[in-house]
């Protein structure tokens, strides 16, 4: 997929403008002075190195966080709707714990996290667009982005620190501590880092059937299966079975079942 120069600009305005609207005090300036220095590098990221996973493509990461911040909000009302407890956290912690989940993406202050795939093969064999930038020394996606908002002077609340920490469910293991706990006084206090990590779920869940269930279909279209093919298998599976059943040796049987 592409994006127009017109909708990666569009997609940039939609993102601040939640900083805008949803984030307050001392950190909003904070906050927006951090993406506007380094919005370049910001609005041509991918969300992915490859294709297999989601949005690996100039302008996928912000149209992914953005897709992340409305499915948070719908499913704040779903399970506001059910009885959650919502009162347990804020509008804001969660605009800005689904606005920040994947910052540590990013990389660092100097060097992108993910370059262009120089190596062919691997870009027209296994799909990788993008690979991993060595300059970078290895942090966990969410520790990265939580470094990266405190160094420049954003201070978080500890449900948005767990909600970031913890977005990506039972799918990382690190997240077991919080997220597979059977006693009750160690589970998470508020519904927030279960919302957002569905919000996620659902974000690139919904960019996967994009890029890929319309090729999945032009490939079935291509590869119909030979209904004759199949009748006559059946019915040679049929005589075979006759002809086993006849035989009363059980081992010669299972020496023509593996025929």
């Amino acid at each position: 997929m592409k994006l127009s120069a017109e909708q990666l600009q569009k997609e940039w305005e939609t993102l601040i403008d939640y900083i805008n609207k949803h984030i307050t005090g001392e950190r909003k300036e904070h906050l927006l002075n951090f993406y506007n220095q380094y919005q370049e590098r910001l609005i041509l990221m991918p969300a992915a190195h490859k294709k297999e996973y989601h949005n690996a493509f100039p302008g996928g990461y912000i149209e992914h966080v953005n897709r992340v911040i409305r499915c948070s909000i719908k499913q704040y009302k779903l399970w506001k709707e059910e009885g959650a407890d919502v009162e347990s956290f804020t509008k804001e912690e969660l605009i800005f714990s689904a606005l920040n989940h994947d910052l540590g993406k990013m990389g660092d202050e100097e060097n992108e996290s993910y370059i262009p795939q120089t190596d062919k093969w691997r870009r027209d064999k296994l799909g990788e667009e993008y690979m991993h930038n060595k300059k970078i020394a290895f942090s966990s996606v969410p520790d990265r982005g939580l470094y990266l908002l405190q160094a420049h002077g954003i201070k978080y609340t500890f449900n948005e620190m767990i909600a970031i920490q913890t977005h990506d469910g039972l799918y990382d293991s690190a997240n077991e501590k919080y997220l597979k706990s059977f006693m009750p006084e160690t589970k998470p206090r508020t519904p927030l880092p279960f919302i957002l990590h569905q919000a996620d779920l659902m974000a690139a869940r919904i960019e996967f059937e994009r890029e890929w269930l319309p090729k999945f279909k032009k490939e079935d279209n291509l590869d119909a299966p030979n209904k004759s093919f199949t009748l006559g298998d059946n019915k040679k599976k049929s005589s075979k079975s006759k002809a086993l059943g006849s035989i009363k040796s059980e081992g010669l049987k299972n020496i023509m079942d593996k025929l």
